[in-house]
């Protein structure tokens, strides 16, 4: 499934072992939003032009939608729309956040600076890789 949107180039894998719909669509859009290929203030089709687009559930985009929405790569704008925001100053808020939150907890838990930064360097590596 293929979106034919011009400027929305969007592309599900609907085979065994893909990842679900709404992740692969998530994870599309934060891409092309991060990389630019979506502009800051680009205006996103609606949940169910989408939906329909793609030939996926409404609530599935919508998923997707709010997904990311919560890392701050969209903004809704009431009946204006759904815009591409400006995922950069947010993303590195809201890192600076999970890093601060991290700190208090390690300090709490009695875990020396070494061992909080070994569990931090685990926890990147396993989600990025060596």
């Amino acid at each position: 499934m293929t979106s034919t949107s011009p400027h929305l180039k969007i592309k599900i894998d609907a085979s065994a072992g893909s990842a679900a719909p709404y992740e692969q669509l998530r994870a599309q859009i934060a891409d092309a939003a991060r990389s630019g290929r979506l502009p800051v203030g680009f205006k996103l089709p609606t949940v169910r032009g989408l939906a329909e687009d793609l030939g996926l559930a409404a609530n599935t985009v919508a998923k997707a939608y709010r997904a990311l929405e919560g890392d701050g790569v969209i903004e809704t704008r009431g009946r204006a729309g759904t815009f591409v925001a400006a995922a950069g100053d947010s993303a590195a808020r809201q890192a600076a956040a999970a890093a601060q939150a991290f700190a208090e907890r390690v300090h709490r838990l009695g875990l020396t600076r070494e061992e909080a930064t070994a569990a931090a360097g685990e926890a990147l590596r396993a989600r990025y890789g060596a």
